[in-house]
């Protein structure tokens, strides 16, 4: 129905969250709302088709070493039966899941509506609110608990001759300093082909190589560097400038940084306000952040030839 109004809907979830929505011509744009709550009639059909696509793209995923060191290291850091660490791809979801889940967890309360080009917000808001006033409003749900464990995982392929390797930490309750901890590691990382990531929860380092012997040591230096001021202060340049292209990456990306915005602190005003929030960050704030990072138990996930790579017991020590 979206795509006979000239509309192109999209969907992207993740392990906390999902977002459902379309762009479209803006005069176009309130009157297709409802059909973001609308009831599902779970036709056997839809199910079948929905369910074959997500067992392929499961497929595709488990022969991704990347995707499966993603999997692992959430499941090492905060425990295999946790809302976060069960995998993320998964082809045992049955219809009597699907629609109990849908059931239970998609309605309005809780949900965050998002729009752009939107010229008058008091009249949007007014008709929006008619348009779901019959929709679904289902019980408030209480966001999973994902408490930070760090552990270790590692998944042997001897034949493949490459190492994946992935050392996390529990993250900063501030997504704007930790991505500006990533942005330090990269710096740090550049000689030695190590990157920064953030993930839910998690700030870390990746880096793979044909001859792992030696990435733990070199992993280890660059979260550990000693930052100066300059350094600290072409971080925060990085990550806002990231931050700052993810907005400018079409609605798609805009609505989900606008829903996460609101998740996470309670609203979103507009781009200056997101660069201001970088701006802000103080270096004592950053080296505190570090310096908490690192008093975490870390998180170990390694894939591929990882015969040389240490236990997760001998990496903890290093930060003890």
């Amino acid at each position: 129905m979206i795509e006979n109004e000239g509309g192109m809907p999209f969907v992207t979830a993740n392990r906390s969250s999902a977002t459902l929505g379309y762009t479209v011509a803006p005069e176009k744009a309130v009157g297709l709302v409802d059909l973001l709550a609308t009831d599902c009639s779970f036709e056997k059909w839809d199910i079948r088709d929905a369910r074959a696509l997500a067992d392929t793209e499961s497929e595709v995923a488990s022969t991704s070493a990347q995707i499966v060191l993603t999997e692992n290291l959430f499941a090492a850091s905060y425990g295999p039966q946790s809302s976060a660490g069960r995998p993320f791809y998964s082809t045992l979801a049955s219809l009597d899941t699907i629609t109990q889940f849908r059931d239970r967890a998609y309605g309005l309360n809780g949900a965050v509506l998002a729009a752009t080009g939107i010229q008058d917000h008091s009249a949007f808001c007014t008709e929006v609110a008619e348009l779901l006033s019959g929709a679904h409003e289902g019980s408030a749900v209480e966001k999973p608990a994902m408490a930070y464990l760090g552990g270790e995982s590692r998944v042997a392929a001897p034949s493949s001759g490459y190492a994946h390797v992935a050392l996390a930490f529990q993250g900063p309750t501030s997504s704007v300093i930790g991505d500006v901890i990533k942005q330090l590691f990269c710096l740090a990382g550049i000689e030695s082909g190590v990157s920064g990531f953030t993930a839910t929860g998690m700030v870390g380092v990746y880096a793979g190589s044909t001859n792992p012997s030696g990435l733990i040591d070199a992993m280890t230096r660059v979260v550990t560097l000693t930052v100066s001021p300059d350094v600290i202060k072409r971080a925060k340049k990085l990550a806002k400038a990231e931050a700052l292209f993810a907005l400018d990456g079409g609605s798609k990306a805009l609505a989900e940084f606008m829903t996460a915005s609101v998740i996470e602190s309670g609203s979103f005003s507009n781009a200056l306000d997101v660069a201001l929030a970088y701006d802000s960050v103080t270096e004592a704030q950053v080296k505190d952040a570090l310096i908490a990072v690192l008093k975490s138990n870390p998180t170990l996930a390694a894939v591929g030839d990882i015969t040389t790579v240490p236990y997760h017991a001998t990496v903890a020590a290093r930060f003890t």
